[in-house]
């Protein structure tokens, strides 16, 4: 009998499911992370809104939906809900993250205070490049373990305070890596191109349609090997790695962005520092 009350003690004890590997890699709620949640067994896929905007869902072990929200940097600690096929709502908690500074210096002024003919075309390219990351495929994405674009250590992190020649700009949106002008890069799941174009601040650019929402852009690359439409397999060659654009240097800049948020690439490859 007393083994019999322990046994139910520690069922009581124990969640009602274990998380599965896909919650374990990408549950990261803080702003500009990744919150997973559990939307139960139901039979047919919920259809989850965060900020208005539709959020990536998947089967998590064959048994249980979960949602994947990119949580912006902007977001503040504390409890943020979901809507769950237009009725239920749900609440998860978003802790706090310090991000550090960076200090550039950039010789060209005008990638700093740009003048009125430059800010025009910024102004269009911010919004051809802000309707791709508002894309929606129904596509599951193939993996969200996802490989690095390239063999290179990591140096600039995600969300960093950046100030260009003393003043301050946006936070760093992505994660950098370190590699030689000319490096191969390669798709780090299966996608779609859906843009690709040669910017101001970005240089020339690829964006890449994983599925739901889940969108990799990669910028400054010296050469662009893909055309919009193109199917990538995961390893897939999409381009080289350059210096143009805002750069000081060759390195890649790759962005993860989830409903519209860019979130740290950092957490996909299991290099998320907390």
């Amino acid at each position: 009998m007393r083994l019999f009350i322990c046994f139910i003690t520690l069922c009581l004890a124990l969640p009602a499911h274990a998380d599965g590997f896909i919650s374990r890699l990408l549950n990261k709620p803080v702003p500009g992370g990744v919150a997973v949640v559990d939307l139960g067994a139901e039979e047919t896929a919920p259809s989850v809104r965060y900020q208005n905007k539709p959020v990536l869902v998947i089967k998590e072990d064959q048994q249980r939906w979960i949602a994947i929200v990119g949580v912006p940097l902007s977001a503040k600690p504390g409890s943020q809900n979901i809507s769950v096929n237009g009725g239920q709502t749900l609440t998860f908690q978003v802790d706090n993250k310090h991000y550090s500074e960076q200090r550039i210096t950039i010789k060209n002024q005008q990638q700093v205070n740009p003048n009125a003919k430059n800010l025009a075309r910024i102004e269009r390219e911010m919004a051809e490049q802000t309707r791709a990351y508002q894309q929606f495929s129904p596509r599951q994405p193939s993996n969200l373990l996802f490989d690095k674009p390239v063999n290179g250590p990591l140096s600039s992190p995600f969300g960093l305070r950046r100030f260009f020649n003393g003043e301050e700009r946006n936070p760093h949106s992505g994660l950098d890596f370190a590699a030689n002008s000319g490096t191969p890069i390669k798709a780090p799941a299966a996608g779609k191109v859906i843009l690709t174009g040669d910017y101001f601040f970005n240089g020339k650019t690829v964006f890449v349609d994983h599925g739901q929402g889940l969108i990799s852009m990669f910028c400054h690359l010296s050469v662009i090997g893909v055309k919009v439409g193109d199917e990538l397999l995961r390893g897939g060659a999409l381009g080289k790695v350059g210096a143009t654009g805002r750069a000081t240097g060759p390195h890649l800049h790759w962005n993860v962005s989830l409903n519209d948020a860019r979130v740290d690439p950092a957490i996909f490859i299991g290099a998320f520092t907390p």
